[in-house]
C-alpha cells in the first residue's frame, strides 16, 4: 500500500511527463521497469514514453543516419525524422524543456536535477552515432546536456540516469520524503558515513555518537562528517 501523501499528490496534480526520443528504445527499457522508478509510475507521479525515431521515417528502410557533409569518420543522425517525432509531441501539448543528451553540453548536477524535477513536460533527444545534424540543435532544442566528459555510444544511458535524479525528487516518489534532501551535493558537500545493524561487526564497530540518542549532536557530527569528506574528495565544491 502506498502512503496517503503519494496517493493525494498522484490524485491532485498531473504527472510529471518524460518523452525520450532514440534509435535503441530497447537500451531503456531495462531501467524504467524496476525498483524507484518502476513504483513512481505505478503510483501515477511520472509517465515515462520511449519514442523510437524510425517510426518517423518515410523511407523503406526506415533510415535515421546519413553520410556527414565534408566527408570524415562516422554517420550522422538526420533530420527529417528527429523534427517529425518532435514536431508530432509538440502537437500533443507544450514542452517546458527539448533536451539533447551531448558529450559538450552542460554538465548536469544536483542543481540542476533539482530544477527539472518541477517541470511538467520534457522531451529527451538521445544522440548517437556522431550525433545529430546541427540544425535540430539550432531550431528545437531548449537545453543541452552531459553526464560527464566521456562519450557514450549513445545517449540512451544518459538519459535514464538524468531521467532517475528528477524522478527521485519529486514528491511522493520516496517513502521517506526528507531522503532526497540529505543526499550528496544538495548542499554543495557530499553526504557523510552511514552506518547500519549491528553496532559491532568483526570488532568494527560504528560510532558512539551515532548510538547516543542525541539528536543535535549526531546531527553536527554528520554536517562535521561532510565538510571533512568534501575538503579531502571534492574541494571544488567547497570553492562553489
Amino acid at each position: 500500500m502506498y502512503p496517503i501523501g503519494a496517493l493525494l499528490i498522484a490524485l491532485f496534480l498531473s504527472p510529471m511527463e518524460i518523452h525520450i526520443i532514440t534509435v535503441l528504445p530497447e537500451l531503456l527499457e531495462s531501467p524504467f521497469a524496476h525498483s524507484i522508478l518502476k513504483r513512481a509510475q505505478q503510483k501515477g507521479l511520472v509517465q515515462v514514453h520511449i519514442h523510437n525515431v524510425r517510426d518517423y521515417s518515410l523511407d523503406k528502410h526506415k533510415s535515421v543516419d546519413d553520410y556527414a557533409f565534408g566527408g570524415g569518420a562516422g554517420m550522422v543522425m538526420m533530420m527529417d525524422p528527429i523534427v517529425r517525432c518532435i514536431e508530432h509531441l509538440q502537437s500533443t501539448g507544450k514542452f517546458d524543456e527539448i533536451i539533447y543528451m551531448t558529450p559538450d553540453g552542460e554538465r548536469f548536477d544536483q542543481q540542476i536535477a533539482n530544477q527539472m524535477s518541477s517541470l511538467n513536460r520534457i522531451a529527451i533527444l538521445c544522440g548517437h552515432y556522431k550525433g545529430v545534424d546541427e540544425r535540430v540543435r539550432e531550431h528545437f532544442i531548449t537545453r543541452e546536456i552531459s553526464i560527464g566528459d566521456y562519450v557514450l555510444s549513445g545517449g540512451e544511458l544518459a538519459a535514464a540516469v538524468v531521467s532517475d535524479a528528477i524522478i527521485r525528487l519529486i514528491p511522493g516518489v520516496l517513502n521517506d520524503e526528507t531522503s532526497a534532501l540529505t543526499d550528496s551535493f544538495q548542499d554543495n558537500l557530499l553526504a557523510p558515513p552511514v552506518y547500519t545493524r549491528p553496532a559491532e561487526y568483526r570488532g568494527w564497530k560504528v560510532p558512539d555518537i551515532l548510538l547516543s540518542g542525541n539528536t543535535p549532536a549526531v546531527d553536527q557530527w554528520r554536517f562535521e562528517q561532510s565538510l571533512e569528506r568534501t575538503r579531502l574528495r571534492r574541494p571544488d565544491l567547497l570553492d562553489e
